[in-house]
């Protein structure tokens, strides 16, 4: 399974900032995702997800929690 972080809201804003774009606008995630439950990451919260990649070595994903 990757490893998924909950990313702190500093780091969030520095995310968005640097991505210049809205946290609307990142990929979704729905709070009732099991990993997402499993971490205790709540609506608004934005993950990182890593996964082992065999071409790019590692790659990063970017996520935001809502709910349904």
């Amino acid at each position: 399974m990757p490893k998924h972080e909950i990313l702190s809201e500093e780091e969030k804003k520095e995310l968005l900032e640097r991505l210049k774009i809205q946290e609307k606008q990142l990929p979704k995630i729905l709070d009732s995702d099991p990993v997402i439950k499993k971490i205790n990451a709540k609506a608004g919260d934005v993950i990182k997800i890593t996964r082992n990649s065999p071409t790019a070595g590692k790659s990063i994903y970017y996520r935001l929690v809502i709910s349904k």
